[in-house]
């Protein structure tokens, strides 16, 4: 949205609720995170399927999704930073997933819902990258205890239907550094779809190069696709899978591309606070180029049933002190294990539309 743009009270709230509800998507609980009444993964992806209510089969958050391949095209220019091999200069299959934040799988594509792009970049020596990203420039929280907290707080009222806008003050209240995550979310403009979104790793990890140094960064998949700011208001009559099916059309018209980058992070940049930004005038590296040619409903596709856990890294790239990343590896595999004993009912974004 642009800063322009002026929200009522009450839409300022709406917006509000648009984005601590997204925050589900990135992470949730790990063992021990709270006492005396230890917040385990089980306990949270129970909490989440309260909020959405269940919806056996599908992911516990990031619910509606379409699937997709491609490769992904290093240039070399990341050998320096890391020595994981998917720097080299290579050509390398992916695989991966776009999806809307919340636990809906047949909710309808909203405007200011965030958007995500999880990918797997499968490397010549046989490792795996995984990574989930989102089209928010910072997170919502910054540890779990606050994030458990934003999402009771974001809970709808039984009675009404809708959050209590009196629990979601208090929240923000004791909770500044989520106050301010969400005044630059609100001020960050917003693409018209998926296609032309950047998607943002949020947390922070370490690159190891061949001699051992240690460089600190954060990534994003920036698109080549040109800019186009996204309409204050969903169409009228739209089609409730409009933004998936601008995208699935995009595609069919030519592959999409995105360039891999990496900011590099230096002495005194946040890398344990997924809510605050890096500087502005950090340095940035191209390393390479994300080519999507191929669409797929997840009835049909692979892709269903992988986890995205952003801690199966390859050697080269390991998790930082962010206290985030270990918890949200812990409640994907927990969701995982859940759906993946569930039947499989048809995702809203069905083979029919895929392939239309």
């Amino acid at each position: 949205m642009h800063p322009d743009v002026k929200l009522n009270a009450a839409g300022r709230y709406a917006l509000v609720f648009v984005i601590v509800a997204a925050a589900a998507g990135l992470f949730a609980g790990a063992a021990g995170w709270l006492t005396p009444h230890a917040l385990t993964p089980a306990r949270m992806i129970d909490t989440l399927e309260q909020v959405n209510r269940p919806h056996p089969g599908f992911r516990r958050n990031h619910a509606k999704g379409v699937c997709f391949s491609g490769y992904f095209d290093s240039n070399g220019q990341g050998v320096a930073l890391s020595k994981a091999s998917v720097f080299a200069a290579g050509h390398m299959p992916v695989i991966g997933r776009f999806a809307l934040a919340g636990g809906q799988p047949y909710q309808a594509d909203a405007p200011h819902t965030v958007r995500s792009m999880a990918f797997l970049i499968k490397l010549p020596n046989g490792e795996e990258w995984r990574s989930g990203m989102n089209n928010i420039p910072v997170f919502v929280v910054n540890t779990p205890e606050a994030f458990y907290e934003q999402l009771l707080a974001a809970a709808p009222d039984p009675a009404t239907g809708k959050p209590d806008p009196e629990k979601m003050r208090a929240f923000l209240a004791a909770n500044p550094a989520t106050a301010r995550a969400i005044q630059l979310i609100r001020s960050a403009a917003v693409s018209s779809g998926f296609a032309n979104s950047t998607f943002n790793s949020l947390d922070a990890f370490r690159f190891i190069n061949a001699d051992g140094r240690v460089t600190f960064v954060r990534w994003a998949m920036v698109p080549v696709q040109p800019f186009e700011p996204i309409a204050t208001t969903q169409p009228a009559q739209a089609d409730p899978n409009y933004l998936f099916d601008a995208l699935i059309d995009s595609i069919h018209g030519g592959p999409l591309q995105w360039h891999l980058i990496i900011t590099i992070g230096q002495p005194g940049d946040p890398t344990d606070d997924a809510a605050l930004p890096w500087p502005p005038d950090r340095r940035q590296i191209d390393v390479g180029t994300l080519t999507i040619d191929h669409v797929e409903s997840e009835e049909t596709s692979p892709a269903r049933d992988i986890n995205f856990d952003p801690l199966i890294l390859p050697n080269g790239i390991a998790a930082s002190d962010d206290p985030l990343l270990s918890a949200r590896s812990a409640a994907y595999a927990q969701s995982f294990t859940r759906r993946e004993g569930e039947r499989k009912d048809p995702s809203a974004v069905s083979s029919a539309e895929v392939g239309k």
